[in-house]
């Protein structure tokens, strides 16, 4: 078997032939001067020889296109940083065994958008029992309490109903980001819930299609999912974070060798 190699090039119709594929929209009728127009952007873009495969006219003066060429951009895997899962990801079952043995009652979730964010489908694919991409929503685990506040929530309201409710984790969706709303919002409530409850806060997740997974002690909170996300990764995320690690069993040679430590001498 091979080393990965470290230094990479897409991949179009060989191997490192450098091949991409882009779209992109301009504010010029559909025509030669428009695919003109583009090609001399695919090429600015470094993306030398480049071909029009596609392009249409979307209203008065403006025209998509798709634009297939060679790129000579090295990628070097080495310099990739981004966020891996690092705990595993279980079923069902496995997390609702997970809670009752380390928690011996419900995990309570509580789950909102918050500020004007009206956008209930994030977080509805991920708590209600439907779910989302084939996976049931949080609904669906017997062992967690799961409850939905809906949308435009506010931050005090969603701060007296964790510390009602007892809530160990808080699950909130940003789907509007103009001048970066989900930034603020987030850092906004990461700060009510710290000075309001203190060390005694619940578990704070954010999620949405903007958010990068690497900004959580930024923002303030504990876990920042991005776009894809599934409820069975959140599932998994909280049993991983709130409930205590099963002891190892004890192996025949330690039980034989504590065994022999204990008899007098």
């Amino acid at each position: 078997m091979t080393d990965e190699p470290t230094v990479v090039r897409p991949y179009g119709d060989t191997t490192g032939d450098g091949m991409v594929q882009t779209s992109f929209t301009l504010p010029v009728p559909p025509g030669p001067r428009a695919e003109g127009a583009a090609l001399q952007l695919a090429a600015k873009m470094g993306i030398e020889p480049a071909m029009v495969v596609h392009s249409h006219g979307i209203g008065a003066g403006f025209t998509f296109f798709v634009v297939y060429g060679s790129v000579r951009h090295l990628v070097d895997l080495a310099e990739v940083h981004v966020e891996e899962r690092a705990y595993p990801l279980l079923s069902p079952s496995e997390v609702n065994a997970a809670v009752k043995t380390g928690l011996h009652r419900k995990l309570v979730v509580l789950g909102a958008c918050i500020g004007t964010d009206a956008h209930t489908v994030g977080i509805d694919a991920i708590l209600n029992l439907k779910g989302f991409a084939g996976e049931k929503g949080l609904e669906y685990y017997r062992e967690l309490a799961v409850e939905n506040m809906g949308a435009q929530v506010t931050v005090p309201e969603l701060v007296a109903r964790a510390r009602a409710q007892r809530a160990d984790a808080v699950l909130v969706s940003q789907v509007v980001t103009q001048k970066d709303a989900h930034l603020r919002n987030t850092r906004e409530m990461a700060g009510a819930f710290r000075e309001a409850m203190g060390e005694q806060r619940p578990l704070l997740i954010v999620g949405g299609p903007r958010f990068d997974p690497q900004m959580a002690a930024e923002l303030g909170v504990d876990k920042v999912f991005g776009r894809g996300t599934t409820p069975g990764e959140v599932a998994s995320y909280l049993v991983a974070a709130l409930t205590p690690a099963p002891t190892p069993a004890p192996t025949p040679e330690t039980t034989s060798t504590d065994a022999a430590q204990e008899v007098p001498a």
